[in-house]
């Protein structure tokens, strides 16, 4: 990696001396030397060298000191028991997406780096306690897109995981498998081509570059950046009076492309997920990849398509950029988007999107390759009140089979569904339809559609329980289980009863980086349980 220097322009640097002189001034409290030292040690924040001289990051030492004032605020709203240090405030937004976790959008997942600082073999000033060793087996029996099972194969442990959901099952073995990627490469060029081919006849692109042509000169006219936003903050433009106007006028426009080009908007019907929220042009397109995809003989190459093109599909679907994490209602012309201040369209071809994902995806299984170890990981689809899980392991690998049989499993590490929260299957509504997976909706655990009244939330504690009961004959005797809920019933306790387990130490967590609007104080809980005695 490139030592940043001095003379860099993007980032300003700072010795140890003039790094604790400006935190100082800063915090207004004295800050030593040692002080800066120590962040540096315990990877607080990262230390850099300019001719054998270590130096700090300005922007990184502030963001450190801001999060510590932001520690102090959801400390008195949560309360004194809340653990920062698991607020991994310090890894970036590419790091808490590091390689392959970001291969597929998923609600609910957690962060790798919590996994990691339970399952990793060594300890810190915070952690005092070791769980699992290279080499154990553990188990994630709601394995959603998978990261316990990444995580476990970079720490170097053996990993199972199960989901009632068959496409879940799918992003996470595509995620840990080990990929030809010359063959991969050679494959996406291909269908990359066919795509291409394709395009030729129809007038959709043409299109679409025309309209994106008029947008630019209408929104560099009414909608200058930063001087239309900079005229909105300071009230001299009413935003919604005026975007409505102008979104109306550009309308004009958009409707006589739409006719020159003679481009099908609306698809001729609309029962199904994939009918309402995508335009007819991009259904083409997908019908299209999606019918090169089957005639595949390789299965591996094939699901690693089938995720790439269900990401693709995802970022396609019609609808207003605001409204990507909770869909509303179809949109079918241009429109004032309030999020980039300026008249936004809808898509009408899946083609960039295909190209940016099939790059990312090979980079993302690159960089995992270089950190992967040689381990079993397996991930089934299954009910985990009652999988046989030794039975279906053996069946997928047996050697696994036998070192499970063996030294059966070192513990647990999962994420179970929150009551009544997230409907897990209908957040992938579009890859159910386009692949034929059954949904198995009625086994979910928790799901939306049965809410959070005292009936769902009875039928969750048993469902939860019966997971636990089901899997102990497969654990160790001195097992560990870790379980992050966000536990605002008090159902755990009751969970870990009818487990006939005990919970025997909470660490109350910080969620800081969330991906709903609402931004407030938020925490969830990882309970520690094991046997009871």
């Amino acid at each position: 990696m490139k030592q940043p220097t001095l003379l860099d322009e993007d980032t300003k640097f700072l010795d140890l001396k003039g790094a604790s002189k400006w935190a100082s001034e800063y915090l207004d409290r004295k800050v030593t030397i040692s002080n800066i030292s120590y962040l540096i040690q315990y990877g607080r924040i990262k230390k850099y060298e300019n001719k054998n001289k270590p130096l700090v990051s300005l922007e990184e030492l502030k963001e450190y000191y801001d999060s510590l004032k932001k520690e102090k605020q959801w400390k008195k709203i949560l309360g004194d028991d809340l653990n920062w240090h698991l607020s991994f405030v310090e890894y970036k937004e590419a790091e808490r997406t590091k390689h392959v976790h970001r291969l597929h959008p998923y609600k609910g997942k957690f962060i790798p780096q919590l996994v990691e600082y339970f399952l990793d073999s060594h300890t810190d000033e915070f952690k005092k306690e070791v769980y699992f060793r290279k080499g154990d087996i553990v188990l994630d029996p709601f394995c959603g897109s998978g990261t316990t099972l990444v995580q476990a194969n970079e720490l170097g442990l053996n990993a199972i995981g199960v989901d009632i959901s068959a496409f879940n099952v799918m992003i996470t073995n595509v995620k840990i498998a080990k990929h030809n990627f010359r063959l991969l490469v050679e494959v996406i060029n291909t269908l990359t081509s066919k795509l291409e081919n394709f395009q030729k006849d129809r007038k959709n692109t043409v299109f679409d570059e025309h309209l994106l042509n008029e947008l630019s000169k209408f929104n560099s006219k009414y909608f200058p950046s930063p001087d239309y936003k900079r005229k909105v903050i300071k009230g001299e433009i009413e935003e919604n009076k005026y975007a409505k106007d102008k979104e109306k006028e550009f309308l004009n426009t958009y409707y006589r492309l739409v006719e020159k080009y003679q481009i099908h908007i609306k698809q001729n019907k609309g029962n199904s997920f994939l009918d309402k929220w995508f335009l007819a042009p991009v259904r083409e397109e997908i019908d299209f990849v999606f019918g090169e995809i089957k005639n595949i003989n390789n299965a591996e190459i094939k699901k690693v398509l089938a995720v790439i093109l269900s990401r693709t599909v995802r970022s396609c679907r019609a609808t207003t950029h605001a409204d990507l994490a909770t869909l509303k209602n179809p949109v079918i012309t241009t429109y004032y988007c309030k999020k980039h201040g300026k008249i936004c369209k809808p898509i009408f071809s899946i083609m960039g999107w295909w190209k940016r994902y099939t790059i990312d995806t090979l980079n993302r299984f690159r960089e995992f390759d270089g950190l992967r170890t040689n381990t079993y990981q397996i991930c089934l689809t299954g009910d985990s009140r009652t999988i046989n899980l030794l039975e279906r392991v053996k069946k997928r690998n047996h050697d696994f089979g036998e070192i499970l049989q063996k030294q059966k499993i070192r513990g647990i590490f999962s994420s179970p569904p929150y009551v009544g929260l997230i409907d897990y299957h209908e957040q992938h509504a579009y890859a159910y339809e386009i692949f034929g997976f059954e949904r198995r909706d009625n086994l979910e655990i928790g799901p939306l559609f049965k809410g959070q009244g005292k009936e769902a939330r009875e039928s969750y504690i048993q469902g939860i329980a019966e997971v636990l009961r089901n899997l102990k004959k497969y654990l160790v005797n001195d097992y560990n289980i870790f379980l992050v809920a966000n536990d605002k019933y008090k159902l755990y306790p009751k969970i870990a009863e009818l487990a006939e387990m005990e919970i025997v130490n909470q660490f109350k967590r910080p969620v800081l980086n969330r991906v709903e609007k609402d931004r407030s104080a938020y925490a969830e809980i990882i309970f520690h349980l094991k046997e009871k005695r």
